[in-house]
């Protein structure tokens, strides 16, 4: 979560300006998180600068929705534009959870297993990232004397893909578990089928395998950052059960505990695509910011349509969040908005008729357009982030931007 400026500088050689986001880290150990909704909050003993509000990007008038429609006609689905890697690494997650002990196989290859794979957003963001950054895979026929390096470093990118899906459906294991869950993508969640002892055991086991797969690439930065990942997961799975009256009511904490649990995971991987490409710490630091926004805008939305999608469209049952006692950005608006609300959140939910009348609050305020709103100005600001990528002519270079930029409308305005 690292403060973002966006700056005009004129780029050697080129009759215009581009927008670059530069960034500030002040690493100073201090005791545990405060949050500022304004400027500077303290993450895991380092102090970093950031801001929610986005003062740094007031008038800036980048809107993907804008675009121009010869733009728009270029894009391919991008999911299909990776569809064949993407069934590589499906089929080499498989068999890397792959054991001795049938129960625990059987556990750890649920969520991966045909038909219940999930929308595989995750590893198809990687492999985007990892062409945008100017890496590609030639066909056999066509390879060079150096191409060799070049498939190689895309195995390696794949990895990661593999990777961060591993460490994603392992903390849905968990997070089954601590919420009692009983479903999950459409189906019976693995704790309900199989038990939350091996629920827990499977998750364990796809941690270590992921840890396995990340020692192998030999690549002490990138390790970091994605051990890293996991202790977000953990922290922000622990600030979300130990939560006091007032970190509930805000929004601040909010949005540090959703970097945690949802943007750390696809901004880190991102990250990590661009390092191992050899790219520039600022290249990957766009990287960064692209999976960081993305990621916060998906679970603004996600917020949004357990509000507002049915229990068919998401595969769970919806006020899912509001019913397990979790408030999120819809309501915290809302109480901007209706301040007597707050005194039904700090009575809970555990009786429905404090559902009720939230969901009246809610109704008559802007909560679910706000929501909406906060989730398109982040999905903006990772548009920004692959706009200032350096330029290049290569053709699938460009798809594959064109295609993380189609992503960050999909984002926010998917149904489900």
């Amino acid at each position: 979560m690292l403060f973002s400026r966006i700056s005009r500088i004129r780029r050697p050689g080129s009759n215009g300006f581009r927008w670059f986001l530069s960034h500030k880290t002040h690493l100073q150990f201090l005791n545990p998180p405060a949050y500022s909704y304004s400027s500077t909050h303290k993450v895991l003993g380092c102090r970093e600068i950031f801001s929610w509000g986005l003062p740094a990007l007031h008038g800036f008038r980048h809107n993907i929705h804008h675009q121009s429609s010869s733009i728009v006609e270029e894009q391919n689905d991008p999911f299909s534009l990776v569809a064949d890697e993407l069934s590589m690494v499906a089929n080499r997650l498989r068999s890397m959870v792959v054991t001795e002990v049938p129960k625990l196989a059987s556990a750890a290859e649920y969520f991966f297993k045909m038909g219940v794979e999930g929308k595989r957003f995750r590893p198809t963001v990687l492999l985007l990232m990892a062409t945008a950054m100017n890496i590609s895979i030639l066909e056999p026929s066509l390879r060079g004397p150096g191409d060799a390096l070049t498939t190689e470093l895309r195995a390696r990118q794949q990895r990661i893909a593999e990777i961060t899906e591993m460490i994603h459906v392992a903390s849905l294991l968990h997070d089954d578990v601590l919420d009692d869950a009983d479903t999950r993508r459409g189906i019976g969640s693995l704790n309900f089928v199989m038990g939350n002892k091996l629920a827990v055991l499977a998750g364990d086991f796809l941690l270590s395998r992921a840890c396995v797969a990340l020692a192998s690439l030999k690549n002490t930065e990138v390790v970091s950052l994605l051990a890293k990942v996991v202790e977000h997961l953990v922290t922000g799975e622990t600030m979300q059960m130990t939560t006091t009256c007032e970190q509930r009511c805000s929004m601040e904490y909010y949005m540090q505990k959703t970097y945690y649990k949802t943007a750390s995971l696809i901004s880190n991987s991102c990250k990590a695509i661009a390092l191992l490409g050899g790219q520039t710490s600022e290249v990957a630091m766009l990287a960064y910011e692209y999976g960081k926004n993305l990621g916060l805008a998906y679970q603004l939305i996600d917020d949004v349509l357990d509000f507002t999608g049915t229990s068919a469209s998401l595969g769970k049952g919806s006020l899912s969040d509001i019913r397990h006692g979790i408030i999120t950005a819809p309501i915290l608006f809302a109480m901007e908005e209706f301040p007597q609300l707050r005194e039904v959140v700090d009575r809970g939910f555990d009786d429905p008729a404090n559902v009720d009348v939230a969901l009246d609050y809610l109704g008559k305020s802007r909560g679910i357009q706000r929501a909406r709103e906060l989730a398109k100005k982040h999905a903006n600001i990772a548009a920004e982030a692959i706009d200032s990528l350096p330029e290049s002519n290569d053709e699938d270079v460009r798809k594959s931007r064109r295609a993380l930029l189609d992503l960050t409308e999909r984002v926010i305005t998917r149904t489900k």
